[in-house]
């Protein structure tokens, strides 16, 4: 990792993100879909024996399994697990839209009503990191939003079974159903049916690049939220930043993934030095010391700018899963962020309280998604379909036009399902 100075590099060659690509594996798992398509659960087994080395009986998780989960589970965790769960469900109540209705023109009244998507499966890891976390984000929200069924997934462990803490939190969340099934297989399932797991119609939860890929190619059977890849921060900093702060922020993201990318943006060199030196000094201490070097190498930076405004352009070209700001001023400086998927203001509001506490939701877009999408809410889970209601008066005022436009576009019997009534 280096400093990197503003006037001397390539932002757009700066900002790329991890090499791995989900078109390196869509053959791979184009043949895990059909073959789940084709042959449903005996295939599900297969594939969990091939890739997790269990050999599965029933692959749906038992209320038993889960009364036993909250005897094993450590109780401090469950208290957590707890706290957090209320807060994510106090913060996602707030997303839910309104109703609402105006009058167009007179005779014409038009609006929008709100209706929850009927199933949604939540795909939740259990390879190199177990996020139970992960859990509280997509199922609450749906929860909120008054999906029917959410079906959660996840992969089992050598013992056949889903770790305690994952059972306890979709069980909290209110998942309907858990399966022991991960990988490509499991969004398979979510996507196509099979004789134990139905057909949904949303499929949400981050995953590795198998998974990514399953969802994209998935897509149009069923609705995703957004392509995610390895985690992310920037942190977007002046003199007034705490550099011990900014070196623990980044050793935060850092840890997630080898391909974790972590940006420091700032125009203070003193900040960008003494930042660089703690940060070499605590990944030799820290306990995922090997995942974090291996990130910071590939893909941690320091751009030193000339200005803060340099700073914020770096930023918003950048568009990070997580932005923290930390500046004199961070109110003004917010006022020009464009592109962040979940912004932290402030030397006290690290990442790792959004991911557990805050009640903000951590499933955001990354690779720059941010400059299209929004991390996931309650809103994910719903649809707004629209309403309208003309009365004579409206199709008369709207006749004038709408049946000028139906025949300029040669579509004659539009302009005769409006001209009949008038007549009549």
């Amino acid at each position: 990792m280096e400093i990197l100075k503003y006037d001397e590099i390539d932002l757009q060659e700066v900002v790329k993100r991890s090499g791995d690509d989900v078109n390196n594996v869509i053959g791979t798992v184009s043949d895990i879909l059909a073959d789940v398509k084709e042959s449903g659960d005996e295939a599900l087994k297969n594939y969990t024996k091939k890739f997790d080395n269990v050999e599965l009986g029933d692959l749906k998780v038992s209320n038993v399994e889960i009364e036993e989960a909250y005897q094993n589970i450590d109780p401090n965790l469950l208290e957590a697990l707890k706290s957090s769960a209320s807060n994510i469900e106090k913060f996602h109540k707030e997303e839910i839209p309104s109703e609402w209705e105006i009058e167009v023109i007179e005779g014409v009244k038009a609006g929008q009503i709100i209706r929850p998507i009927s199933s949604v499966g939540c795909y939740i890891p259990g390879g190199r990191a177990v996020y139970p976390s992960s859990i509280l984000m997509t199922v609450i929200p749906a929860k909120i939003a008054g999906v029917e069924k959410i079906v959660c997934c996840s992969p089992p462990q050598p013992d056949g079974k889903i770790m305690d803490a994952i059972l306890v939190a979709a069980d909290l969340a209110g998942a309907d159903e858990i399966y022991k099934v991960g990988g490509a297989q499991a969004i398979a399932a979510m996507a196509y049916g099979t004789e134990t797991v139905e057909k949904v119609d949303k499929i949400v939860g981050p995953g590795n690049i198998f998974v990514t890929a399953a969802k994209k190619l998935v897509y149009g059977e069923v609705d995703i939220e957004f392509p995610a890849g390895p985690s992310e921060v920037l942190i977007l900093a002046d003199d007034s930043a705490i550099p011990e702060y900014v070196a623990y922020d980044m050793l935060s993201q850092a840890e997630h993934d080898p391909n974790a990318s972590c940006f420091i943006a700032t125009p203070s060199k003193d900040l960008a030095e003494k930042s660089l030196k703690l940060i070499n000094e605590f990944a030799d201490e820290a306990s995922r010391s090997e995942i974090i070097k291996e990130s910071l190498s590939k893909y941690g930076k320091i751009i030193l700018t000339n200005t803060l405004e340099e700073a914020i352009e770096v930023t918003n070209e950048y568009a990070p899963e997580h932005l923290i700001i930390a500046c004199e001023n961070n109110e003004e400086v917010l006022k020009s962020i464009k592109n962040a998927g979940s912004i932290f203001m402030g030397n006290y509001s690290p990442v790792a309280c959004g991911d557990y506490g805050s009640g903000t939701n951590h499933v955001l877009p990354t690779s720059g998604g941010a400059k299209m999408y929004s991390g996931l809410s309650t809103e994910a889970f719903i649809k707004k379909p629209t309403v309208q209601t003309i009365s004579k008066k409206g199709i008369e005022s709207l006749a004038e036009y709408c049946v000028d436009l139906a025949k300029y576009e040669g579509l004659y019997a539009h302009a005769d399902s409006i001209n009949i009534r008038l007549k009549k």
